[in-house]
């Protein structure tokens, strides 16, 4: 009974995903709740720089390995104590809800490779519910961030 009073999971937004008129993962709300590599850079809230998964490697790797990295580090790294769960994962597009231990707190994160040659990976940390998250999703992201590095992945800037 308490589960169906105080459900903290939220509904899946409906504009996770590549947005195809953008090409680009879709902008944070007005919230301090998500960090995104689509936002601009000078929105200190909301923006983090995107990844690059031959940026410290001396012998690069494609993006079926790069892919592969990813999901590892998603599964084995759980620096929240939040549950990932693998929802999507197509060629170039991984979508994950992690939950929070507690509450039942869901949070989405979305990782993209756009097409092309540089090897950039592009993504999207948000909480469904509420408009603070003590910083979760970008510890998350940094976190995952850590331990991509350990496999030769690089970041523009470390946040």
């Amino acid at each position: 009974m308490v589960g169906a009073i105080f459900n903290f999971s939220g509904k899946k937004p409906d504009y996770l995903g590549v947005q195809k008129n953008q090409q680009a993962l879709a902008l944070c709300p007005a919230t301090k709740n998500c960090i995104s590599t689509s936002e601009n850079v000078s929105d200190l809230t909301h923006y983090a720089p995107p990844w690059n998964y031959n940026g410290g490697r001396k012998k690069p790797v494609n993006r079926e390995v790069a892919m592969e990295e990813l999901l590892q580090v998603i599964k084995s790294t759980k620096p929240d104590k939040f549950t990932p769960r693998i929802m999507e994962n197509k060629n170039d597009y991984v979508r994950v809800e992690y939950q929070g231990p507690i509450l039942g707190f869901v949070d989405d994160v979305e990782f993209w490779f756009p097409p092309g040659k540089d090897s950039i990976v592009e993504y999207r940390s948000a909480s469904r519910l509420g408009s603070f998250d003590f910083d979760f999703n970008r510890k998350r992201i940094k976190a995952l961030r850590q331990e991509l590095e350990k496999k030769g992945w690089a970041s523009k800037d470390s946040f």
